[in-house]
C-alpha cells in the first residue's frame, strides 16, 4: 500500500540511510517522541551507548528500525501525518505551511476587515497543506467559525479563471445533506473557505468519541472504546450520504472524498463536506486503497469504494485492517454485510463498484424514509459544466496511470520474489549445470571437427613435393643428326616449408598408402643426389629420314 522504506547503516558516525538521505538513531528517536501523541506503542529499538559500532549491533539495529519504519508506513493515519512525511521525504515537505496559511489569511483580513482570528486549529486535520483557523465576525463576536486555507493538489486541471468562479460559487450550494459554506474565495494558488463551527464535530468524533478541536493523531490513531453505531443510525446516515452522492453525480460535480472527518453532524443529520477539494485537485483520504484496483477508475465508483470504508467504520467502530476485506466480522444486521460486500470484498474490486443508485435500492437503506423540506439547490452555468467534465476526465485519466504503474510494479516484484525463491534457486543451479554439460560436449564436438580439417589440409599441402614437375618438351631435331640426348635432370629438391606454417612433425603422423608420411618426410630431407646412378637411355623418339 506504501512505499518500502529501506534502511541502510552507515558506518560512520552510525547514522541510518533512507534512500539519499542520511538519518541517526537520534533523527528516530525524536520522530518517536513526536508520535506519543498518537497513543501507540511503536517498536523502536532502545539506546546502546556502549558497543554501538560493532557489526553484529549495527546489523541488528538495522532490522529493528526497518521493522519500525513498516509500522508506521502500514498505518494510514501514520502514514499520512506530516511528521513522517518530512521524516521519510524531508526534500519535498520542507515548507511551513502553517507561515505559508497565515500569510494568505493576513492578505484576505486586508480587503476583509469584518472577520478576526480567535486562534489556530492546529493539526485537527490530516492535510499537510490544509490549515485550520478559529474565526469570529467583529460585530457578533459569540458566533465561532472555522476558517480553512488549502493549496493547490496535483489534480488541480481547472484553468485559474473556471477555478476561482467555482469555488465562489460553493456558498450557493443549497442542499439539506451539504455543510453550509458561508464564505469562499481564491486566487491562482490557494482557496479559503468559511464555515459554522459546530461544536458536536463530524461522523468520525462521534464514532471515536473525540472531541473536535484535538489533533487528527490524539483523535482517530488509538481510540480508548471500539463501538460501532446503533442499526438504525446506520441506515439513517448511510441513506443521507447515499442521497447527497447521487445528487453530485447528476450534476457533474466531482467528489472523490467521502471519509467520516467530512461529515459534519448538525443534529440527526449528516452533511457533507469540504466540496472544494476536488476543485483543489487534492488527493483523497484513501486514494493508496483504491489506486490499487484497476476496476475502480472513475470518481462516481471511487465515491461508492469510500462510502464502503465510512459504512465498516460506522458498523464496527474501526477501519478495515486491509482491503480487500476477506471477510466480515458479525454485524447488527446481514444487510450491512451486503452493502459491505458489494463494495470492499475481493470480488467488488476486482469486478467493480455498484452505482450509488443501486446501493439505494438495496435492503438497508431502501425503506428508510428521509424527512426534509429544504429543496436542492445548485446552479452550475453550462461554460462551467463543461470545464468541470474536462477536469473529472483528467483526473480520472491521471488515476488509471498511476494504476497502470502499481500494477507493473506488483508484477515486477512478485517476479522477483519468485525468482528468488529457494525452490527457483535450486531449479537455476540444476539448469546451469546441466546447460554447462552440454555446452562442454558441444566444445568438444567442435575442436575435434576443427582438429580433423586442419590435419587433412597439413596432409594435403606436404604431398604436393613429391609430385616431379613435367619434363620440357625438347626442341625439335629436323635435319640434324641423331645424337643421344643428354641424361634427364634429377628431381628438384624439396621445398622449404615457410616459417610462419606450422612444422608437420608437431602434427600426429598419418598414414599415406599404407607408410607413414613421417617416413616420406625423412627419406626427401636425406636425398642425396650423388647416391644415384648415371642412366643409359636410348631414345627411339627422332624421326627417322630415309
Amino acid at each position: 500500500m506504501y512505499r518500502q522504506w529501506k534502511v541502510d547503516v552507515c558506518w560512520e558516525g552510525n547514522a541510518e540511510n533512507l534512500g539519499e538521505i542520511v538519518r541517526r538513531y537520534s533523527d528516530f528517536d525524536l520522530l518517536n517522541n513526536s508520535l506519543q501523541i498518537a497513543g501507540l506503542s511503536l517498536p523502536l529499538p532502545p539506546k546502546k551507548l556502549i558497543g554501538n559500532m560493532d557489526r553484529e549491533f549495527i546489523a541488528e539495529r538495522q532490522k529493528g528500525l526497518q521493522n519500525y519504519l513498516n509500522v508506521i508506513t502500514t498505518n494510514h493515519v501514520l502514514s499520512n501525518c506530516e511528521l513522517v512525511k518530512k521524516f521519510l521525504d524531508p526534500n519535498n515537505y520542507s515548507a511551513n505551511y502553517t507561515e505559508i496559511a497565515l500569510q494568505q489569511v493576513s492578505m484576505f483580513f486586508r480587503s476583509e476587515p469584518k472577520w478576526e482570528v480567535v486562534e489556530p486549529l492546529k493539526d485537527i486535520g490530516w492535510r499537510i497543506r490544509k490549515k485550520y483557523f478559529l474565526m469570529k465576525i467583529k460585530n457578533q463576536p459569540k458566533e465561532r467559525l472555522v476558517l480553512s486555507w488549502a493549496d493547490l493538489g496535483p489534480d488541480k486541471y481547472l484553468s485559474d479563471k473556471d477555478f476561482q468562479c467555482l469555488i465562489k460559487l460553493l456558498p450557493s450550494c443549497l442542499h439539506p445533506y451539504i455543510y453550509r459554506v458561508t464564505f469562499a474565495t481564491a486566487n491562482e494558488s490557494s482557496a479559503l473557505l468559511i464555515r459554522m463551527f459546530n461544536e458536536k464535530g463530524t461522523l468520525k468524533d462521534l464514532i471515536y468519541k473525540a472531541k473536535p478541536k484535538d489533533p487528527f493523531l490524539k483523535k482517530y490513531c488509538n481510540p480508548k472504546k471500539i463501538q460501532g453505531l446503533e442499526l438504525q443510525q446506520i441506515k439513517t446516515y448511510g441513506r443521507q450520504i447515499l442521497e447527497v452522492l447521487k445528487f453530485l453525480h447528476d450534476k457533474g460535480f466531482p467528489y472523490g472524498h467521502l471519509h467520516a472527518s467530512n461529515v459534519m453532524l448538525d443534529g440527526d443529520t449528516c452533511r457533507l463536506l469540504d466540496l472544494e477539494n476536488s476543485l483543489l485537485g487534492l488527493p483523497s483520504f484513501y486514494r493508496s486503497y483504491f489506486s490499487q484496483f484497476r476496476k475502480i477508475n472513475t470518481l462516481e465508483s471511487v465515491d461508492v469504494h469510500c462510502f464502503g470504508h465510512l459504512l465498516y467504520e460506522m458498523t464496527y467502530g474501526r477501519p478495515p485492517d486491509s482491503v480487500p476485506v476477506d471477510s466480515f466480522p458479525p454485524a447488527p444486521s446481514m444487510a450491512v454485510v451486503a452493502v459491505l460486500e458489494s463494495t470492499l470484498s475481493c470480488e467488488a474490486c476486482k469486478n467493480g463498484m455498484p452505482t450509488v443508485s443501486r446501493l439505494l435500492q438495496m435492503p438497508l437503506f431502501s425503506d428508510v424514509l428521509l424527512t426534509t423540506s429544504e429543496k436542492p439547490q445548485f446552479k452550475i452555468p453550462t461554460k462551467l459544466k463543461e470545464a468541470l467534465r474536462i477536469a473529472k476526465e483528467c483526473i480520472e485519466k491521471r488515476l488509471i496511470e498511476e494504476q497502470k504503474q502499481i500494477h507493473q510494479h506488483r508484477r515486477l516484484t512478485r517476479a522477483q520474489s519468485h525468482h528468488g525463491s529457494e525452490e527457483e534457486r535450486k531449479k537455476r543451479k540444476i539448469l546451469a549445470r546441466k546447460k554447462s554439460k552440454r555446452s562442454a560436449v558441444e566444445n568438444s564436438e567442435e575442436y575435434s571437427a576443427k582438429y580433423s580439417n586442419s590435419n587433412n589440409s597439413a596432409g594435403s599441402g606436404a604431398s604436393s613435393p613429391l609430385t616431379s614437375p613435367s619434363s620440357p618438351t625438347p626442341p625439335s631435331t629436323a635435319g640434324m643428326s641423331a645424337l643421344p640426348p643428354p641424361p634427364p635432370p634429377p628431381p628438384p629438391a624439396a621445398p622449404l616449408l615457410p616459417a610462419s606454417t606450422e612444422a608437420p612433425t608437431q602434427l600426429p603422423p598419418q598414414a599415406v598408402n599404407g607408410v607413414s608420411r613421417g617416413a616420406l618426410l625423412s627419406s626427401i630431407q636425406n636425398f642425396q643426389k650423388g647416391t644415384l646412378r648415371k642412366a643409359e637411355t636410348c631414345d627411339h623418339s627422332a624421326p627417322k629420314i630415309g
